[in-house]
């Protein structure tokens, strides 16, 4: 049957599954195939232009054949519609809906035979350490996981630390810049996606990572010996109260706390050594796009009398209605240019 389709070489091919996977359009009725060097990817619908600027610019939308898989009978098939759901490890995370909730499970237990346990959100993530509240619905009694993500192994337990599978995309973009040899400093390090991805995949010479909460540090800890890494500083602080130990001294700072990063910002400036990278991330309106990210950015500069040049920005993912999760990078200089 043909289909509309993305086609990449083979060598971008899992970046581009992830992202098509993280935005829900790819296809799993019809086989990715491969043909003289290029990845086919099977497609829902044509994809956006928000969902190619994550792609790589070689990405190609094309019309193909493609084989029908003789697959399980999914979701769809068993409820009549597709459930909000995202999996950590070997547990499924749904929206709390006690009309539909136990079949939700029983079929998300039948579709997928890697989970374990169903678990319901009853709260937003919420407080100072962004967590949430879950009730179980099906399977084992437990909310501890091990989640593995681009060859990366991740103990946690998800009532006590944030973590969601969705920056999985975004994730492996930040490693793609890192070089061996740098100093990368994670200033909101939850469990350790971020630093424990960069230290295993990079060939950084450094990683520091801190957060605050000491529930995401134990954990933290522990995925530094579980993937073998020698290469990882834990830091239990506040991001603010460490900055000075660590001033001047990165190649990248990574900013990963999109509602309040912002309040952090004057302690990225100090950490990021002459001509270092900020990570910036925040949420937006869609009325406002870039602007107001930036506005907060060049306030911290003239405080914090430094200079940067804007590398690149780019939306991350849609968080809620006409609201997105954006990133700014911008390259760190040691004064504030005169005016002219």
């Amino acid at each position: 049957m043909r289909k509309i389709c993305i086609r990449v070489p083979v060598k971008m091919g899992e970046r581009s599954r992830c992202v098509l996977l993280d935005h829900e359009i790819l296809d799993p009725g019809y086989r990715i195939f491969s043909s003289d060097g290029y990845l086919y990817i099977p497609l829902i619908k044509e994809p956006s232009s928000i969902i190619l600027d994550q792609l790589p610019e070689c990405a190609e939308v094309k019309e193909q054949e493609f084989e029908k898989l003789n697959k399980k009978p999914t979701l769809e098939d068993l409820l009549g519609f597709v459930p909000q759901y995202e999996i950590v490890g070997d547990i499924a995370i749904t929206e709390s809906d006690p009309e539909n909730e136990n079949t939700v499970a029983e079929a998300l237990l039948d579709v997928h035979p890697s989970i374990k346990t169903v678990i319901a959100s009853v709260s937003p993530v919420e407080g100072e350490y962004r967590i949430r509240k879950y009730r179980i619905i099906k399977g084992r009694p437990t909310t501890e996981t091990i989640h593995k993500e681009h060859g990366c192994r991740y103990f946690l337990d998800i009532t006590k630390a944030y973590f969601t599978p969705r920056l999985s995309t975004e994730r492996d973009r930040i490693l793609s810049q890192i070089s061996p040899g740098d100093v990368v400093v994670d200033m909101f390090a939850g469990i350790g996606p971020y630093s424990i991805l960069i230290a295993k995949k990079s060939g950084a010479k450094k990683v520091v990572a801190i957060d605050k909460n000491p529930d995401a540090v134990v954990y933290l800890q522990r995925n530094v010996d579980l993937n073998r890494l020698y290469n990882v500083e834990v830091v239990e602080s506040d991001a603010y109260d460490a900055a000075d130990q660590y001033k001047n001294s990165a190649d990248h700072v990574i900013m990963n706390l999109p509602h309040s990063a912002h309040e952090f910002l004057e302690p990225a400036l100090r950490i990021s050594k002459e001509g270092g990278i900020v990570h910036f991330y925040d949420i937006i309106h869609e009325d406002e796009m870039f602007e107001g990210s930036l506005r907060k950015i060049e306030t911290a500069c003239k405080r914090s009398n430094k200079s940067i040049q804007i590398r690149d920005h780019r939306i991350v993912r849609s968080y809620a209605p006409h609201q997105y999760n954006i990133c700014i990078e911008f390259q760190v200089h040691g004064t504030e240019k005169p005016s002219a």
